[in-house]
């Protein structure tokens, strides 16, 4: 079973959680997840099985789409709604037009600090850790991208916003700096992934759909790992480089010039079945995976 499956993940269960019900629902061998999403969150999770977990790298790099409930007036020690109160502040002047404003400080490239509670390591240990034992340390600034960011609802001090952004983005920390940028603190309310790369919520499915067999027979949510790579070029390969490749030997013969040269690219079998990923070298493709499909 190699495939990828776009998971709604339910709240209030965690992402490797989430990996442990769907690898055990369908007896799986391997299974991983790209890219985590907290317990709060819900919404789309990419599950790979099998060999697709060898290609995850290439999942993570995708850029994601988010709807997002900000409260304004609180701002909390994890930037969330499961953190705790750390400030209030008087958020009833605000209105629907300076939240407008205030989002338009915030489209295009930004930069964030990681929140402490993040799996992000700084020498070598999460930060999570050092915020449970009541630590706060200088964390790496990042440089990300809000491709399109837009209030959709108000119902102050609440208000949704649609997000779409580059990997790496945290929503949290969004939320938190629209608050600061605003004068009255926020925090995250509630969290829905409603998209990864071309993979959406409304083509997800769900663990009681996932439990039917007639449902599984249907593959609704699944994807082979050709199918859920379409951002990278296949190449189709000659038998001779074939050989050669699925060695682990790279392809020197092959015309690779409108192929960028860094590239990362979908091998081929001369009867075009995936069988590998490549990277596009000066002059060559090497072998960077093998898949047993």
């Amino acid at each position: 079973m190699d495939l990828i499956i776009n998971f709604n993940k339910p709240r209030g269960i965690t992402s490797f959680q989430c990996v442990s019900k769907v690898k055990r629902l369908l007896g799986a061998g391997k299974a991983g997840h790209t890219g985590t999403l907290d317990p709060m969150a819900t919404g789309v999770l990419l599950i790979c099985l099998g060999e697709a977990t060898k290609v995850s790298r290439f999942f993570l790099d995708m850029d994601k789409k988010y709807r997002a409930r900000v409260k304004l007036g609180e701002k909390t020690d994890t930037c969330d709604a499961e953190g705790r109160v750390i400030e209030q502040r008087d958020a009833s002047s605000v209105t629907p037009e300076r939240i407008e404003r205030a989002l338009r400080m915030f489209k295009g490239e930004i930069v964030q600090t990681p929140p402490m509670y993040s799996a992000v390591k700084v020498q070598g240990t999460a930060l999570y850790k050092l915020a449970r034992k009541g630590l706060e340390i200088d964390r790496p600034e990042r440089i990300v991208m809000i491709y399109h960011l837009k209030m959709i609802l108000s119902e102050l001090p609440y208000f949704d916003m649609e997000v779409s952004c580059s990997k790496g983005t945290y929503i949290r920390t969004l939320c938190d700096d629209i608050g600061n940028a605003l004068g009255t603190g926020a925090h995250l309310a509630a969290l829905e992934r409603s998209a990864v790369g071309s993979f959406t919520i409304a083509d997800s499915v769900g663990l009681d759909e996932l439990a039917t067999q007639d449902f599984r027979d249907k593959r609704k949510g699944f994807s082979s790992i050709d199918e859920a790579l379409p951002i990278l070029r296949e190449v189709v390969l000659v038998e001779e480089d074939y050989e050669r490749a699925k060695n682990g030997v790279p392809i020197k013969s092959f015309t690779i010039n409108n192929l960028p040269v860094g590239s990362f690219v979908r091998l081929k079998t001369p009867s075009r079945k995936m069988f590998g990923i490549g990277r596009v070298e000066s002059g060559c493709i090497r072998i960077e995976r093998i898949l047993n499909l």
